[in-house]
């Protein structure tokens, strides 16, 4: 029988821990743009699982594209409407967005 190649960690070893700017890298984030402060979160490929429309170009986002979604960070109305007014932008869309 062909031997392990990994490496044994005896039981009683604490765990590595964990890697937060890896885990965080895709997390949401605040951009501040001419019109404002905004909240970004990326979703992934894997995350897309509903069709979109750009509001940037128009065009469809369709499902399993890796896109981002923004929301208001300095609204007037409050957090939760900020919430309910986010959109989805193509990635390239909102990186030339003005």
């Amino acid at each position: 029988m062909p031997r392990s190649r990994r490496p044994h960690r005896p039981r009683d070893a604490e765990p590595e821990p964990l890697d937060l700017e890896r885990i965080l890298g895709g997390a949401r984030h605040t951009e501040q743009r001419r019109d404002g402060a905004w909240n970004v979160q990326p979703q992934s490929a894997a995350s897309a699982v509903k069709e979109y429309t750009c509001p940037g170009c128009g065009l469809v986002i369709p499902v399993g594209t890796a896109h981002v979604v923004a929301w208001r960070a300095d609204g007037l109305f409050g957090e939760a409407d900020d919430l309910a007014a986010r959109r989805h932008w193509h990635t390239h869309c909102w990186r030339i967005r003005t």
